[in-house]
């Protein structure tokens, strides 16, 4: 999300195999279909910064049974702007317009339950779940995380299922700890002024915190480099509105033969590989954690045009038809949610028979 412009900010069977300095080269290999890995159904995760945030807590909502953990940095309540721009302008980045109102959001959820367009909340409750904010965020009212926190309070079975955490003087995007070698520096925002890439210098590794939160006690990263590839693949086979034509992979070693765990990252506003390369999909630390721990990292990419020129996930309806007066991109309906689990159902097909 950008802090400079918030208007502008809301409004085959073989992948191509690149190391991380060539995924941006003149002319790279064409991206290949997304691989059938037979990664693991169970402990999955999806992990989101701001716009990715929003969209990664409607995925889990809609579809919590498939569902171990949900990770959420810099983002808001659960379908906090109702399909409506203006609710997302002015209560859920901003609060000018007030909080977001809580319980027309249960009602919301209610609603989408009668008709089987969220998952059951035995389900919901089962989940653990993170939540960052910088106290210093100046794009999302870090209210807005609290109120987040409110929301899983009252959906979870225990509250001991939820982590929640802000740091003081740091502001809108993703904390990275450059002192253990998983990211440079240079190619980082100042953890307190944040801005582009919002990949944040700070000290502070928020991807193991919450990889260890969601998923248990992780074996830490042995070395700075990742041991794994970090693919291209073709977002053609999954027609939503608003996709880039090719997202991202990070296989470990070893998880081209079946069993390997899954987590999505979601990126936020401004921080697509359209908009700043490789740098959200290389240097946010989950690449480090998921080698040593043999866990799949699928970064799917959204993209810049009229009317999203930030490329953001779809958190407030863009993505749905132009005649629907109340668009479900919050549900299991949505264009954006729907290609999302097509792309976890692909990774986790049985392995082709040689």
């Amino acid at each position: 999300m950008s802090k400079s412009r918030p208007a502008t900010w809301a409004a085959g069977a073989i992948l191509a195999t690149l190391p991380t300095s060539a995924l941006l080269a003149d002319t790279p290999p064409s991206p290949r279909q997304l691989p059938a890995l037979a990664a693991s159904s169970e402990n999955a995760s999806v992990i989101g910064v701001s716009s990715g945030g929003y969209m990664a807590t409607q995925l889990a909502v809609a579809w919590p049974e498939r569902f171990a953990g949900l990770g959420v940095l810099a983002a808001g309540p659960w379908s906090c702007a109702q399909g409506s721009l203006g609710l997302a302008l002015g209560q859920c980045m901003t609060t000018r317009r007030g909080m977001p109102d809580m319980q027309a959001l249960e009602q919301r959820l209610a609603g989408y339950r009668e008709r089987d367009l969220v998952g059951e909340a035995g389900a919901l409750e089962s989940l653990r779940v993170y939540v960052w904010h910088g106290a210093a965020d100046e794009v999302v009212e870090p209210r807005l995380g609290e109120a987040l926190v409110e929301q899983f309070q009252g959906w979870l079975s225990d509250p001991s299922q939820l982590q929640w955490r802000q740091d003081t003087d740091v502001g809108h995007g993703w904390p990275v700890d450059v002192t253990l070698g998983h990211a440079d520096e240079s190619a980082l925002a100042d953890c307190h002024d944040a801005g582009p890439p919002h990949l944040l210098a700070c000290d502070s590794d928020i991807a193991g915190d919450a990889l260890n939160w969601l998923h248990g006690d992780l074996t830490p990263p042995a070395d700075a480099e990742a041991a794994g590839e970090l693919r291209r693949f073709d977002q053609g086979d999954y027609d939503a509105r608003g996709l880039a034509d090719t997202g991202y992979l990070f296989v470990p070693e070893g998880c081209e033969e079946g069993g390997c765990e899954v987590s999505m990252a979601l990126h936020g506003c401004g921080m697509a590989a359209e908009q700043i390369g490789d740098t959200f999909v290389s240097h946010t630390g989950l690449n480090a954690w998921a080698a040593e721990n043999r866990r799949i990292v699928i970064y799917p990419q959204t993209e810049t045009r009229l009317g999203n020129p930030q490329a953001c996930w779809d958190w407030w309806g863009y993505a749905e038809s132009t005649w629907q007066l109340d668009p479900m991109h919050d549900s299991r309906q949505g264009t954006q949610t729907r290609a999302l689990m097509a792309m976890l159902e692909r990774l986790q097909e049985a392995l082709p028979t040689r």
